[in-house]
């Protein structure tokens, strides 16, 4: 099973630059997309059912503003679109399928980049979606959290560390919510079980020559329930054509839907 997490940063735009005709060659079982910046009507049929695949979106109610998508090959026994939480759903941040006893989830957790009120935004998030993410995590299912995550976990994750130490994605707050996640409710970093000392990044700034020189973060992850952390095969991260600031992560599990 291969299963891609792709932040397009505009979805028209990542098909002006060849996503889609990427997107075959890729194999994949399921991609996670997140920063559509489209509407529901917006949407060509090539971004509907891409290589023939079953496309599933849940947009963010402000125009050109977030939204998340799942592409799935086979089609899912059940979508889940949202978390039921009126705020964070108006934005476009959680989509959730099932295929038996594996649930594959596309999220986008805000970026406290702009300011102080929407790094509460985030923290407000982070707050609700750890309960969210606790009861996922007992529930007995297999799942793969895919998705921009907007937060560097450890030092290695990011070039320049100690520049960013009082800069969301990196604040101590966090990391340390990240952190538990992985130590007190269970979830396996699939990246970092398989590649323990590699940076991993799969953002870089639009400044400076910041993708040209590797100033990049690991902000994106396959986040994996106990159970597939055995399963993981290999990663990889797609950079010889930049649809994004992001680029595309690829994971293999050894795992069939």
């Amino acid at each position: 099973m291969r299963i891609i997490s792709a932040n397009l940063n505009g979805i028209r735009s990542a098909a002006n630059k060849g996503f889609f005709e990427w997107l075959p060659s890729q194999n994949a079982d399921v991609i996670g997309l997140q920063e559509l910046k489209a509407q529901d009507g917006d949407l060509t049929e090539t971004m509907r059912a891409p290589d023939g695949m079953h496309g599933y979106f849940h947009c963010a109610e402000k125009k050109g503003y977030s939204g998340v998508g799942l592409y799935c090959r086979k089609k899912p026994d059940n979508v889940v679109i949202g978390l039921g939480i009126e705020d964070i759903d108006a934005e476009g941040r959680y989509i959730q399928a099932d295929f038996g006893n594996l649930s594959v989830v596309s999220v986008y957790l805000p970026s406290g980049s702009s300011g102080e009120e929407r790094q509460t935004v985030k923290f407000a998030f982070m707050e609700r979606f750890w309960h969210h993410l606790a009861a996922l995590a007992k529930n007995g299912r297999d799942v793969v959290l895919v998705g921009d995550w907007n937060i560097a976990h450890r030092e290695l994750d990011l070039k320049n560390w100690k520049g960013n130490l009082k800069n969301s994605g990196f604040l101590p707050e966090e990391r340390a919510w990240i952190g538990k996640l992985f130590e007190e409710q269970g979830w396996v970093d699939a990246w970092r079980t398989l590649y323990p000392e590699a940076p991993g990044y799969t953002w870089w700034s639009n400044r400076g020559q910041a993708y040209a020189k590797d100033v990049g973060w690991r902000i994106d992850y396959h986040i994996v329930s106990p159970s597939l952390s055995g399963k993981l095969q290999s990663a990889s991260i797609f950079k010889d054509i930049k649809f994004s600031d992001h680029a595309p992560l690829l994971v293999d599990y050894d795992y069939t839907i």
